[in-house]
């Protein structure tokens, strides 16, 4: 099971429809289509780690990869720039590429570890356990 509609938060120029209307279907699924600059992603919550992993295959990890933790917010930005002119079709993305995606509550920031192999970059951030506490609050009447 995925987590990205729980923690990721894409920032474009504006909102959702749905977060507009409620009940109108998301469009997030369609980006897609509309988006060729798009990093493909799947992440995970599992042993106290947010594992993100982002699909980015041809770079230079060293030079192409920039992975970027702010306020909560983790930025992935890459750029290929290697175009190669052929005389047949090219379905390959070129130019900048960037996601920003939202941690989970606990995420350490200082602790992030990321690694990139065989095309896949894997970003591992250690979350602390949050205890969620019940708090009932009083409702007053407005008279």
């Amino acid at each position: 099971m995925s987590l990205l509609p729980m923690y990721r938060h894409t920032h474009g120029l504006l909102p959702d429809p749905s977060d507009w209307f409620p009940g109108f279907p998301s469009t997030m699924n369609l980006r897609p289509l509309f988006d060729t600059h798009l990093i493909k992603v799947e992440d995970e919550l599992a042993d106290e780690k947010y594992i993100l992993r982002a699909e980015l295959p041809g770079l230079d990890s060293a030079k192409d990869i920039t992975v970027i933790v702010n306020g909560g917010l983790l930025t992935v930005k890459a750029e290929r720039t290697e175009k190669r002119e052929t005389k047949g079709r090219s379905e390959f993305s070129y130019g900048s590429f960037l996601r920003t995606i939202s941690l989970p509550a606990g995420a350490d920031e200082n602790a992030i570890d990321a690694q990139y192999d065989n095309g896949i970059l894997t970003v591992t951030v250690p979350v602390a356990p949050t205890k969620s506490t019940e708090k009932t609050i009083e409702v007053t009447s407005a008279n």
